[in-house]
């Protein structure tokens, strides 16, 4: 099988200077390699070759042959790495936790560990005869979720 730590080399070599990032390398039994790569502002076709390129260079295919598809990461697939968290600050997300909740929200903040989205509720105020919608912002840890997706919205 062909080795990971080499495509991931290959490709932050690749990427190196720029403001793309790397998501993910998955490597199959039967050596089919993908490669998820993202950029705040959206990956496109010459990149995806670029990169290509840059992993034929260090993996002969004469020494051990290999399938390669470079892309984007998925718009409805979970966040895997931080750059994609910072990549959606300001978007609508939707959040999975550990527990079982499922929560929506707008992404606020990222530090190292945590994440903060802001949710909409509605709150019975004291001296109001209705409920209002009022906002509160949740700091979650990311070891806490169970998934964090862009939420698409037609």
């Amino acid at each position: 099988m062909i080795d990971k730590q080499l495509i991931i080399d290959a490709v932050e070599k690749a990427i190196k200077d720029t403001d793309i990032f790397l998501v993910d390398v998955n490597i199959t039994p039967d050596n089919k390699v993908t490669v998820e790569i993202d950029n705040p502002t959206g990956v496109d076709i010459d990149t995806c070759t670029h990169i290509t390129r840059a992993i034929e260079a260090e993996a002969d295919r004469d020494v051990e042959d290999y399938e390669l598809e470079v892309g984007s990461a998925g718009l409805t697939s979970p966040f895997k790495v931080k750059g994609q968290y910072f990549k959606n600050i300001g978007n609508d997300i939707i959040v999975l936790t550990r527990d079982g909740r499922k929560l929506k929200g707008v992404l606020k903040d990222v530090s190292d560990s945590t994440f903060t989205f802001t949710i909409s509720k509605k709150v019975k105020l004291e001296g109001k005869k209705r409920p209002e919608m009022v906002d509160e912002d949740i700091v979650m840890p990311i070891a806490d979720t169970k998934s964090v997706t862009y939420d698409i919205k037609f």
